[in-house]
């Protein structure tokens, strides 16, 4: 079975958004067993949607579109379907009150213009969004089978998997298995060469890389005469590239870095603090970005050297006789979070992410890093390659490792 999926949005074809959604929605389908064989993306215009529309459903069976359903003038495209389906637009009663309900539960009053996200195209199904204000549905579109959801992506994905899998799960083929690895430490390229020969050696395999600096998803995908002789080629291929990518995988299954952390220091039941300079409060700013309160107990951002020997009692003669990117300071700033903030492990980062700073003793890319523990202090000096961008990534990203390294390996 076909799937495809329709990105509709000005702000997406302008390039004032990046359109995650699409990415997500493919991963998401291709785990399924769906063969995703196109991906479109348009502006919010009603011939052009249909457009795209009339491409896609000569192919697919099913479609997935995501943006267009908010309540201004410019979404347009619940009128776009409609208009594709030859139907007219149906005004959902019980949609209203759930909309006029919401707005109350706020304590705002519902404007004129959010009506329009009660209409639906007549025959349609309609998907419940409880977290927003914009409801999908779902429509046939000749032999095709259309979901259409809105582009926020916090809306979006709970209504993709709560709502349209169920509806979508019994039409794959099942026929198709993929196992996904997140490497970090190597770049793309050198990946890929690493694991040159393993589809080769695989019958009905194929590896897929994604890169999100820095980190690297490896996909694992393989295609059977079932789902049972699929699985099996999937994990005999990946055997192949676990023994290959051994030191460099971090987390093997749907997640990132950042997932996987979180979940070993919950599992280890250890508690993280940081002390971040160079950084700039990168790593904290990564670890919150989802729920971290149960194991990250917080930072210190000492940018400046009066903040390291302030709020961490770092020795100021440690740092005039050594200098602020060293081993020395970097291994105070550790135990200075560790004592502040109570945790089982600190981490301290500091070093020259340029692209001005360095020297020939110390040259931009140099960092420091520390982990301290009930053990004792380890340092690592480490020189990085590229922009600031990369360096403070790169920086915060290996700290995090040295960290969750540590935890991997305790009782």
């Amino acid at each position: 079975m076909r799937a495809a999926i329709l990105s509709i949005g000005t702000e997406l074809t302008r390039g004032e958004l990046t359109n995650t959604n699409a990415s997500w929605l493919a991963t998401r389908l291709t785990e399924l067993g769906f063969e995703v064989t196109r991906i479109d993306c348009c502006d919010d215009d009603i011939p052009r949607i249909g457009e795209s529309l009339s491409t896609l459903v000569r192919d697919h069976g099913v479609i997935v579109s995501t943006g267009g359903l908010g309540p201004t003038t410019d979404d347009l495209t619940t009128e776009a379907f409609a208009k594709h389906a030859g139907v007219p637009l149906v005004r959902d009663e019980k949609q209203l009150e759930e909309l006029e309900e919401k707005f109350r539960r706020f304590g705002r009053a519902m404007a004129e213009n959010n009506k329009k996200q009660a209409d639906f195209p007549k025959g349609s199904s309609v998907l419940p969004n409880p977290y927003g204000t914009a409801p999908g549905f779902e429509i046939a579109l000749g032999k095709a089978r259309a979901f259409v959801m809105p582009g926020v992506p916090r809306e979006m994905k709970p209504m993709f998997d709560d709502q349209v899998v169920p509806r979508i799960q019994a039409l794959s083929p099942r026929q198709s298995h993929q196992h996904r690895f997140v490497v970090l430490g190597k770049p793309e390229s050198e990946v890929g060469l690493m694991l040159d020969g393993v589809e080769a050696a695989h019958p009905g395999v194929t590896i897929g890389y994604r890169a999100h600096f820095p980190e690297i998803e490896v996909k694992v995908l393989a295609k059977g005469s079932d789902e049972d002789d699929a699985k099996q080629r999937a994990e005999k291929a990946s055997a192949v590239v676990r023994k290959i990518l051994a030191p460099w995988i971090f987390g093997e299954g749907p997640g990132s870095v950042i997932d996987f952390a979180a979940q070993i220091f919950r599992e280890k039941k250890l508690t993280l603090a940081l002390a971040e300079s160079c950084t700039g409060g990168l790593l904290s700013q990564l670890l919150t970005e989802q729920p971290a309160s149960d194991y990250f107990i917080g930072a210190a951002v000492t940018y400046a050297n009066s903040a390291k020997t302030t709020l961490l009692r770092v020795p100021n003669g440690l740092i005039e006789e050594h200098g602020a990117v060293s081993a020395p300071v970097a291994k105070a700033m550790a135990e200075g979070a560790r004592h502040v903030f109570g945790s089982d492990l600190a981490v301290a980062i500091t070093g020259i992410a340029g692209p001005t700073g360095g020297s020939a003793e110390k040259p931009v890319g140099l960092v420091h890093i520390a982990l301290a523990t009930a053990a004792g202090t380890t340092p690592h000096e480490l020189q990085f390659r590229g922009d600031r961008f990369r360096i403070q990534r790169m920086a915060a990203y290996t700290a995090l490792k040295i960290a969750t390294t540590y935890a991997r390996a305790s009782r």
